[in-house]
């Protein structure tokens, strides 16, 4: 089949996905779903975000500071996407507001698809994608757990900060059953190792799901991971960068001694804030 004829095939299935009323849609999903439902519906109220106070958006939205220290990992990712994506079927797996799926649009990916339980989040990107013009990216609000989409229908997947979000149990399976043989992921995750993180996390419950909360992964779910696929190469990002967000004098400082010394030490780096990891097709 051509790229062409596939592409064809996949907007038909999301067509039909994006027939289903809300009320049909909630009906699919279980008491933990629709939490992250409710949750990522205000999260990505653009309306909201617009207007609360300081203090509020401290509460709900504070960690947003530490994104700063990213540009690294970030710069990875996106030249990750840049360079697998050109004539591709991309799929941003829990899309959030969509960036990824339209840079990988922008990048040449024959279709970039955005996925998000979130129909506010796919509201967003669907503007922002027809705000730049584009026509071979698609959003539709769909179960991460149970896409939808077409056996073998996929060439490229970004699993940006979502993995947390899912049952591995069901979403692994999923991701392999959709990924093309020669298909590539890549997983982008905070990492379960680092204590004074985990307490924060702890301390700042508003700001995620009480699943989300309680599943940020760690190396184990690695193992789990090959099982279904098979593991290319494990990095990991920002150690002490992110204290950069209270010292910003001595940003350059911690993120130098990030990518010059700790992440390149074994064990160390396993303090790291967040790991990528990227996994092929066993088929």
């Amino acid at each position: 089949m051509s790229i062409q004829n596939e592409v064809n095939v996949l907007k038909l299935a999301i067509e039909k996905l994006s027939t289903i009323t809300n009320e049909q849609w909630c009906a699919t999903l279980n008491a933990r779903k629709r939490a992250e439902l409710e949750f990522h519906n205000q999260h990505r109220d653009r309306q909201i975000k617009a207007v609360i106070d300081t203090d509020d958006f401290e509460k709900y939205y504070g960690n947003t500071k530490y994104y700063s220290a990213t540009a690294r990992s970030n710069d990875y990712v996106s030249s990750w996407v840049r360079s697998n994506v050109r004539g591709k079927i991309f799929l941003d797996y829990a899309c959030g507001d969509g960036v990824r799926a339209i840079r990988a649009a922008q990048d040449g990916a024959a279709l970039a698809i955005g996925i998000d339980i979130s129909d506010e989040s796919v509201r967003n990107a669907n503007a922002d994608a027809k705000a730049v013009g584009l026509d071979n990216v698609v959003f539709v609000q769909a179960d991460a757990e149970n896409t939808c989409l077409p056996d073998n229908s996929v060439d490229v997947i970004l699993c940006s900060g979502m993995l947390h979000h899912l049952d591995l149990s069901y979403a692994f399976p999923e991701l392999r059953r959709i990924l093309k043989p020669g298909g590539r992921i890549l997983a982008v995750e905070a990492l379960n190792c680092n204590p004074f993180i985990k307490l924060y996390r702890k301390l700042t419950k508003r700001m995620r799901t009480e699943w989300e909360a309680t599943h940020i992964l760690g190396l184990a779910d690695l193992d789990f991971a090959a099982r279904f696929f098979d593991i290319k190469e494990v990095r990991f990002w920002h150690v002490v960068g992110y204290l950069g967000a209270h010292l910003p004098l001595l940003k350059g400082t911690f993120d130098s001694l990030d990518r010059f010394v700790l992440e390149k030490i074994p064990l160390v780096n396993h303090m790291a804030w967040i790991f990528t990891f990227e996994v092929r097709s066993l088929k």
